[in-house]
């Protein structure tokens, strides 16, 4: 018995595991723990062993490519139309398997335990600053209960707050002070931890290479960078920057209406995280971009006589991700001044 494809459906404790010959027939079947499952590859000859990209499968990928073995991870969504009738664990292992063998099937870089880390701090970063925009929220509608009314946005608030301390001592009760307090210690608090990553996010892009060449694009700041490279690597992943934008969910939909197809919204697809990065990159970028006399700059000021004000930014972040995949990919900076003169 030779085992060319080795389908793994990981669980969080039990995994199945099916095995196909050279001729795409099932010739092993096996129920297994997790941490079992290295010490049952370790016994087969060096094969293709496929797994869906989901939690822990870069850790047992690291562990299984030591081996010899050559790792494959597809998103589960490329693997649900192989899965045949009557779903369970064994028939999912089987058709990962056999989704592996798909000479057009699209592939999920395994990541190192260094990107690991840095996407786990960026999630980390993630939430708390949701965590502070809901209670920020929550500190605008108790003092709008009271008949005070302060605009949005944290400085606007925390400015208030600061001057108006008479007003409020006047208006509100002391529980609701106190209340207050303890929720503006909890707001820095928050803010401590956020700047104590922002700073760590900063000292790694600019020991990291990859980090500080996406730096020299306009837009992309530290956030995006270190986010990009903790993604994508250095973007083997897509043949093409458009793969990427695509990936991110960064290229319009098209719909057909009276026999004409016309473009509509973004498809959303991907990595919404990166997605809102890169977005937000645009939009800080796209004044200065727009006075530039860059051709990036002339592209952009053209686009925004066509297109809506957001519709530009979308634009601009596919253009920024495109570029980013770029620079990865050559391991070049870029430079748009020597564009222009060129």
């Amino acid at each position: 018995m030779s085992i060319a494809v080795l389908g793994i459906d990981l669980g969080k404790n039990s995994c199945s595991l099916a095995g196909l010959d050279e001729r795409g027939a099932v010739v092993k079947r096996r129920r297994m723990r997790r941490e079992n499952i290295a010490k049952f590859t370790s016994a087969l000859t060096p094969c293709v062993i496929a797994m869906e990209a989901c939690c822990g499968a870069h850790h047992v990928g690291r562990l299984l490519m030591a081996q010899g073995h050559t790792v494959r991870l597809m998103s589960p969504e490329y693997v649900r139309p192989y899965v045949k009738a009557q779903k369970n664990d064994d028939r999912d292992a089987e058709a990962i398997a056999e989704a592996a063998t798909r000479p057009t099937m699209r592939f999920v870089e395994l990541k190192s335990e260094e990107q690991l880390d840095m996407q786990t701090l960026h999630r980390a970063r993630e939430r708390l600053v949701g965590e502070r925009t809901a209670l920020i929220n929550q500190l605008r509608a108790i003092l709008l209960e009271r008949g005070i009314t302060v605009p949005q946005g944290r400085y606007k608030l925390a400015k208030y707050l600061d001057a108006a301390e008479e007003q409020t001592k006047s208006t509100l009760s002391s529980r609701i002070l106190t209340l207050i307090d303890d929720m503006r210690e909890q707001w820095h608090e928050l803010d401590r931890r956020i700047d104590a990553l922002d700073d760590e996010f900063a000292d790694h892009a600019r020991q990291d290479e990859a980090a500080r060449r996406l730096a020299t694009i306009p837009g992309i700041g530290v956030l995006n960078a270190t986010a990009l490279v903790a993604a994508i690597g250095d973007g083997r992943t897509f043949e093409r920057g458009r793969d990427l934008a695509a990936w991110l969910g960064l290229v319009p939909r098209q719909v057909t209406t009276g026999g004409k197809p016309r473009l509509v919204g973004i498809t959303k697809r991907g990595n919404k995280y990166l997605r809102k990065l890169l977005i937000h990159g645009a939009r800080s970028a796209m004044t200065p971009l727009a006075k530039s006399a860059t051709p990036l700059g002339q592209w952009l000021r053209a686009l925004m006589e066509r297109v809506h004000h957001n519709a530009a930014v979308v634009a601009l972040a596919n253009k920024l991700a495109r570029i980013a995949w770029a620079v990865l990919r050559h391991g070049k900076e870029f430079k748009a001044a020597a564009i222009a003169a060129a």
